[in-house]
């Protein structure tokens, strides 16, 4: 057997000692109904509210806020509606530039597009695997200069709106130095936390930072409501004009349809508030399984030199939504002979999202000239089985010590 062979192998094994064998296809991260999921949508079912109005909708409304601490939640039908809603909040204009990280899925960099704004894509940190502060406030001081209008980039000539970082696989970026670049040169920080429930910087949670953030309840998501997501913010007016625009902005009113803007049908129905009411009461518990499924890949890939699992960053608490390893560059090679054997043996696994600035909607527009880390994760990354209960499977050895 080669060494590629070895390699893949051992890195195979590996898995295998951490989650057991895969009698079935063992999928990248699935939901678990275990609680009051099946009670609370059938009382939706029985009194007839499934639609957008219903007491489940504030019900979770008010657990989120609960949760994460956050002044005001705004349920949406998805993540990538209440990051466009956001965005508009912010003040996004046709014609604006946000920054965005180059690797995100490609929502974030969507949610601009509908602005018909433009996605200014920046490098990130090795570390977080989200935007770099550091480089981003040197590239900022290089191509841009502060303008009566806001900042201006001296390339384009548009104005650079927003900042929007994304907390990568649910690790957190540094959050407070973005807060920081965002004070100094005026412009608007709005988080991308699709991936973050559940996860802290500095004791605080994500999406509590910036003017507004985005959380995704999809399906493969920490908790989900089969579709959905929310706005996070800690401002009334905020959160009165996110609730307003996303309910086709309707006037209250007995019986007459009176709108007095464009607005969106981007509430979340009560059917999937139910369900997310359910998700949330084994939040915490699932965030602390999935600690611990993390704490054991770490120590069964303690051995294999030529790679490195993916671990939260300092001052942090990550829910390790999905666990990831990096192959060490001179053994890029072996990466999709890597991902072939672990799919064969029903471990699913995937590589990293395409770089954005690579994909066809988003090769013309304005990025860092060099983004050399950002190339380095998507050739190494590979995201492993992550769902929480994966830990069950087998007596739990290890413990996190974080947890």
């Amino acid at each position: 057997m080669d060494k590629a062979n070895q390699l893949t192998q051992r890195i195979l094994s590996a898995i295998q000692r951490t989650i057991g064998p895969a009698d079935n296809k063992i999928v990248l991260h699935e939901p678990e109904f275990k609680g009051n999921e099946w009670e609370y949508i059938k009382e939706c079912l029985d009194t007839g509210w499934v639609s957008s109005a219903g007491s489940y909708v504030d019900r979770f409304e008010k657990d989120l806020c609960d949760y994460t601490g956050a002044k005001y939640a705004i349920a949406t039908v998805n993540g990538t509606a209440a990051l466009h809603l956001s965005l508009i909040l912010a003040g996004v204009k046709p014609n604006d530039e946000v920054v965005v990280p180059a690797l995100s899925f490609i929502a974030t960099a969507n949610a601009v597009s509908y602005c018909n704004a433009f996605a200014h894509f920046s490098d990130i940190s090795e570390e977080t695997l989200g935007l770099d502060p550091k480089l981003l406030k040197s590239y900022l001081d290089e191509i841009s200069e502060k303008t009566t209008n806001g900042l201006r980039n001296k390339i384009t000539g548009r104005r650079i709106k927003a900042i929007l970082p994304m907390h990568t696989f649910g690790h957190p970026v540094e959050i407070e130095s973005l807060v920081e670049i965002s004070n100094h040169f005026n412009i608007t920080l709005i988080e991308d936390a699709a991936e973050a429930l559940g996860s802290n910087y500095q004791n605080r949670h994500c999406g509590t930072f910036g003017l507004a953030a985005a959380l995704s309840f999809n399906g493969n998501k920490i908790i989900t409501t089969g579709g959905g997501g929310a706005i996070l913010t800690n401002d009334k007016k905020i959160a009165k004009e996110a609730k307003h625009l996303s309910t086709t902005a309707k006037k209250s009113h007995s019986w007459s349809y009176i709108h007095d803007k464009i607005g969106f049908n981007y509430r979340m129905p009560n059917i999937n508030a139910a369900l997310g009411c359910a998700q949330l009461e084994s939040l915490e518990e699932s965030v602390l399984e999935k600690r611990v499924l993390a704490e054991k890949y770490k120590q069964a890939f303690k051995n294999i030199k030529e790679i490195d699992f993916v671990l939260e960053p300092k001052n942090s608490r990550s829910n390790y939504w999905l666990n990831a390893i990096k192959i060490n560059e001179k053994h890029y090679h072996i990466k999709d002979q890597l991902l072939q054997v672990l799919n064969d043996a029903k471990f699913y696994s995937r590589p990293s999202w395409r770089l954005l600035h690579k994909l066809i909607p988003y090769r013309n527009s304005p990025r860092m000239a060099e983004m050399p880390i950002a190339e380095k994760i998507e050739k190494s990354i590979i995201n492993l089985p992550s769902s929480p209960f994966l830990i069950r499977k087998k007596p739990i050895e290890l413990r996190s010590n974080n947890s």
